[in-house]
Formats: structure tokens, C-alpha cells, sequence
């Protein structure tokens, strides 16, 4: 069975992170990569049981995957929050037959908190053993399978 470890880049996101730490229970590893954060967010993501890395200058974003336990990652933004269905599918993928070890990884289909709507779909669930990527998410690859489920992102009107 396939472990996940969840990716997340921070930065004075104490009032969403939680939001989106309380998602992740497919997920066997949380790791925060904090880029100085001046408010609760490194304490937050400690409080869930997260590892948490300081952002290290010059380092390119996706170098951080390797600070990861598990080969899957699955790469969000502390704006975004997994859907039950997308919960589902992730605990399904990962008791299902052993994933393809030559595939890239997974898209998955990203939308607004406000209204429902669909944004884009962008590559999510990534074998960083086939993929390396240099931003916070991973550029996308190509064809890759789309799994079920979507992200929800919640813009800064929302949190207000």
C-alpha cells in the first residue's frame, strides 16, 4: 500500500491552514515548508501533527518533496481543502492494486469555495520519483489520469 505525504508551502496562513489540515486524513505524512511566517501558522501546523520545514532561500520549491517520507506527494495550497469525494478516492487508490510505478502522477479537478465553479484541473498527485518541479505545484505533464473527487479553493473574500 502506497504511503501519501502532503506538501504545503506556508506563509502567514494562520486562519486557513487548519481548514485544510483537516482534510488530509488519507494522508500519512504532512509536511509544511513555512516561508517565514510572522503569525500562528507554524504553531497550527504543529498542532496537526505536521512536520514543519523553514523554507530555506534560493531552494526551489518543489526541492522540497524530497524532505518527504512517502515517493506519492500530494501538492495544495493552505487555500485549499480535499472534497469527501476526493477523500474517498485517495483512500481507495492507496488499498487498491499497487499504483503504476512509471506514471507521473494524478490530476485533480480544482474548485471555488464560493460558487462551485470549476477553475482548472492541474497535476496534484505526483510520484517524485518520476517527476521533479521546480514551483509549489507541479507543472503539468502531459496526459495524466484525473482522479475522483475535487479540491475546493477558498479565495481571500471567503475568509474574511
Amino acid at each position: 500500500m502506497p504511503g501519501i505525504s502532503a506538501l504545503i508551502h506556508t506563509c502567514n496562513d494562520e486562519r486557513r491552514l487548519g481548514r485544510t489540515l483537516e482534510t488530509l486524513r488519507p494522508c500519512d505524512e504532512i509536511v509544511i515548508v513555512d516561508h517565514a511566517s510572522e503569525d500562528g501558522t507554524v504553531k497550527v501546523a504543529r498542532d496537526y501533527g505536521a512536520k514543519v520545514i523553514a523554507a530555506v532561500t534560493g531552494v526551489q520549491n518543489g526541492a522540497y518533496a524530497n524532505d518527504c517520507k512517502h515517493d506519492w506527494v500530494l501538492c495544495l495550497l493552505p487555500a485549499e481543502t480535499l472534497t469527501e469525494a476526493l477523500e474517498a478516492t485517495l483512500l481507495e487508490w492507496k488499498t487498491s492494486d499497487t499504483p503504476e510505478e512509471a506514471i507521473a502522477g494524478y490530476a485533480v479537478k480544482i474548485r471555488s469555495s464560493n460558487n462551485g465553479q470549476a477553475i482548472c484541473q492541474e497535476l496534484r498527485l505526483v510520484n517524485r520519483t518520476n517527476l521533479n518541479w521546480q514551483g509549489v505545484t507541479p507543472e503539468a505533464t502531459g496526459d495524466v489520469p484525473v482522479l475522483d473527487g475535487d479540491l475546493l479553493r477558498f479565495d481571500a473574500s471567503a475568509e474574511q
